[in-house]
């Protein structure tokens, strides 16, 4: 069943490319849904009496899973092709949550740790890579804009999320039982979704190319390879390091603000002439879901023009600068700070969705997935340490006696300093040596078509 399964994987010749994009958006939509956790901390805290730092827990350990997951889980899904990938993502990410809601109404908290963030950790680390490398295979002349469509769903799913999220906490309650079954309604209904993407995936066949398409003018593609590395060579270069510290300072930076935007908005306003309300704390979460998610797609789509290194100058340098306006001058205008934020998550979700084709043109499409997969410990590490410094910090300033802007400064400048670190990495990319580069096949093997073997490779 398992073989027959992946046999119709291969699209059939005169299948629409355009097709792939919603697939991979199905599966994103739903696990996104992690980019609204901020909705859920207040009422957990309430409920069990946690800790901002505690109630953080489950969504840390899901993005820690989801680098490791991705990191270790990259070369099956490159082996075993998309279907089977976004199969295990459903399953473990559903299961999550019904293990979430379980632990909720028995007051265990443990079991919403293992629920939410162990076991639907593995669903968003399997299946935010699930397509990635299909993608750039249908669309190796647009790589960027391709990823983008794609990740953009990862982004935007708290756009969905958050207000249903809210609603469901409305109608059902939000006490510890209201809680869980709110986790249970959402399990179902996400597993229902991303079926439809295990449905509808295909890879390209073995001789399928392209329409032909004249490159962009003025195009910036100076790190641009043909030669191809493997996932095993790439870890040995410096540039695959380089990538992992960009990745990490830039994630850290924007995850501070998301997994905590709901709270942070009720203290910078909260004693203002106009107080900030639970639905208007909702909305700005669901404004920088929409950030993130429009940033994956416009960021990427314009590093196919602009370039990859080019790119991330932007979304390092100016971040910094948005991190010093917030700093200095946040709490002085709500538009102001909502402003800053709404850039500084645009770059977040833009550093997402153009890392893949920035791998793609330094290591080749041969095992960029797996090579994907990896640098995606990047993230476990932002994962943690972006809520960590933002909590940790606001913790121990309230019980100093600080409140309101007060809790947050100090974070702000430390994650100025974090961009700064990965401004100068991206600076210090260069080309791979050709010493990484696998061996070219011989001219014979070049032309002879290869069979076809039904799953994504």
């Amino acid at each position: 069943m398992l073989a027959l399964a992946r046999s119709r994987t291969v699209a059939p010749p005169g299948w629409s490319r355009w097709l792939v994009p919603p697939a991979a958006l199905s599966i994103h939509l739903a696990i996104g849904q992690a980019y609204a956790w901020s909705v859920f901390k207040p009422p957990l805290e309430s409920a069990l009496q946690l800790s901002g730092t505690a109630s953080a827990l489950p969504f840390q350990l899901a993005i820690v899973m989801l680098g490791l997951s991705a990191a270790f889980g990259g070369t099956l899904v490159e082996r075993n092709g998309p279907r089977w990938a976004m199969c295990v993502s459903a399953v473990c990410f559903s299961a999550g949550f019904l293990v979430a809601a379980l632990g909720a109404a028995t007051g265990k908290y443990w079991l919403i740790v293992l629920g939410y963030g162990f076991i639907g950790g593995i669903g968003l680390g399997i299946g935010y890579i699930s397509p990635v490398s299909t993608l750039i295979k249908w669309f190796p002349d647009r790589p960027g804009m391709a990823t983008g469509i794609a990740i953009m769903g990862f982004g935007g799913g708290a756009l969905i999320a958050s207000p249903w999220s809210t609603l469901l906490l409305e109608r059902l309650g939000a006490d510890a039982s209201g809680i869980a079954r709110t986790f249970l309604v959402m399990g179902l209904v996400y597993a229902v979704f991303m079926t439809l993407g295990v449905l509808l995936v295909r890879v390209p066949a073995d001789d399928w190319r392209p329409p032909a398409r004249p490159a962009a003018a003025g195009a910036a593609r100076p790190l641009v390879t043909s030669a191809q590395v493997s996932a095993r060579s790439a870890l040995r270069t410096p540039q695959f390091w380089c990538l992992w510290v960009v990745l990490c300072m830039n994630v850290t930076a924007g995850i501070g603000i998301l997994e905590k935007a709901a709270p942070m908005l009720s203290d910078f306003f909260g004693r203002s002439s106009a107080p900030v309300g639970v639905s208007a704390a909702a909305g700005f979460v669901a404004l920088l879901s929409l950030a993130n998610m429009l940033g994956r797609f416009v960021w990427s789509s314009a590093s196919d023009l602009a370039g990859r290194k080019n790119i991330y100058r932007l979304y390092l340098g100016v971040g910094a600068l948005m991190y010093l306006l917030i700093a200095l001058a946040g709490n002085s205008s709500t538009p102001l700070f909502i402003g800053c934020a709404v850039v500084i998550l645009s770059f977040y979700g833009g550093g997402f969705a153009t890392v893949p084709a920035y791998l793609k043109d330094l290591f080749g499409t041969y095992q960029v997935g797996a090579i994907h997969g990896r640098l995606l410990t990047a993230w476990s590490t932002a994962g943690v340490l972006g809520p960590l410094i933002v909590n940790a910090i606001a913790d121990a300033q309230k019980s100093a006696g600080r409140s309101g802007p007060d809790l947050y400064s100090t974070s702000f400048f430390i994650m100025i300093g974090l961009l700064v670190v990965g401004f100068v990495a991206n600076e210090l990319v260069r080309p791979v040596h050709p010493r990484h580069h696998e061996p070219s096949p011989a001219p014979a093997a070049q032309e002879a078509p290869a069979p076809s073997k039904g799953a994504d490779r």
